[in-house]
């Protein structure tokens, strides 16, 4: 007879044989959200509970093959089944919605999606050899391909658009920007993230600086948030040279997309253009303890699948600073292992 310990012992094992399971199965929990996302499952959901035969003559699907995508996402949380085959939102479901506050609809698009999905197939060459598994499996790094694939290049710029509002609302009660006269957006894509600091601030102005294929919608973007007579877009490249006269330089998500002597040229470049009493403003995750920070640290294997980058620990961005003649002056924490890092000149 066994006795209550090992039974316990065994139960405990058993569940952690199912969590490794389900952690071991993940990949099918990811693609099967991506096939409702590119369905607009969640977006017609969010009219009204559907039966699966609507469904299926809205999104062009097969009966059959449908229920069986939407009941498996049902059990996992996203939707809920009723009797007859009936669908509907739940809380966390309404967040493949699109156009919602927090929506991941795009982020699952693209971060699920074919060209994602084949780099990150090649994880074990990247391992073995700590080149991009992107640049293997496309035969180009993620810029080239972006600029090759333009409708690529605006699916990854939705998904990045998808959380400035929210990391713009987080920075905006963390950090006191209008005290600055001039804010520069170094590598800031479309500028929804710069017009969200600028229209906080009537006193404040701002630049816009990134690839020209990539501002081409920014003033667009400015008008819209009502900051068009204050914010200002140009083609630059910031391994080369930067606008003058801003008081804040901001990096946010550029320099983890590189290793550290191309992250420290692009510090050196702001270095030369900024002003004496100027901020370095970064926004990046931030490696957390051994054991700790998940999301950071699949993160970090994420830049080592697609750019070629990493994430960083606060000290070595800060050493990183200092190498560029910075010096690392606060971290703020925004949520979780988002920071706010400011740096001063030496």
């Amino acid at each position: 007879m066994k006795t209550g310990l090992s039974d316990a012992n065994g139960d405990a094992g058993a569940n952690s044989r199912s969590v490794l399971r389900q952690m071991v199965d993940g990949f099918r929990l990811s693609q099967a959200i991506y096939v409702a996302v590119e369905l607009g499952i969640a977006d017609q959901l969010s009219r009204g509970p559907r039966g699966t035969a609507d469904l299926a003559c809205l999104t062009g699907a097969r009966h059959d093959a449908l229920h069986r995508l939407l009941r498996a996402l049902a059990a996992a949380g996203i939707f809920h089944e009723d009797e007859g085959q009936l669908f509907s939102l739940t809380p966390l479901g309404t967040g493949l919605c699109s156009g919602v506050p927090g929506s991941q609809h795009d982020w699952a698009r693209y971060s699920v999606g074919p060209p994602a999905w084949r780099a990150w197939g090649r994880l074990l060459e990247s391992v073995r050899s700590g080149e991009s598994a992107f640049q293997g499996a496309h035969g180009m790094d993620v810029w080239r391909f972006r600029l090759e694939n333009p409708d690529d290049a605006a699916l990854f710029d939705a998904a990045m658009n998808e959380s400035s509002e929210e990391i713009a609302a987080l920075v905006l009660r963390a950090y006191e920007f209008g005290r600055f006269r001039h804010v520069v957006d170094v590598g800031g894509g479309n500028g929804v993230f710069l017009a969200r600091l600028v229209a906080a601030h009537p006193e404040s102005a701002g630049t816009l600086v990134d690839q020209t294929h990539v501002i081409e919608g920014a003033a667009h973007i400015f008008q819209s948030a009502g900051v068009g007579d204050r914010c200002r877009a140009m083609a630059g490249n910031f391994f080369e040279a930067l606008p003058t006269g801003g008081d804040a330089h901001l990096l946010k998500f550029v320099l983890h997309n590189w290793e550290d002597d191309d992250a420290l040229k692009i510090l050196q470049t702001i270095r030369q253009s900024i002003e004496p009493q100027g901020r370095l403003l970064i926004i990046e995750r931030t490696l957390a303890r051994p054991n700790e920070g998940v999301e950071a640290k699949f993160s970090d294997l994420n830049m080592l699948v697609h750019p070629g980058g990493k994430e960083r620990t606060l000290s070595q961005y800060a050493g990183l600073l200092e190498a560029a003649r910075f010096r690392l002056n606060t971290a703020i924490p925004l949520l979780g292992e988002l920071a706010l890092l400011e740096g001063v000149i030496l």
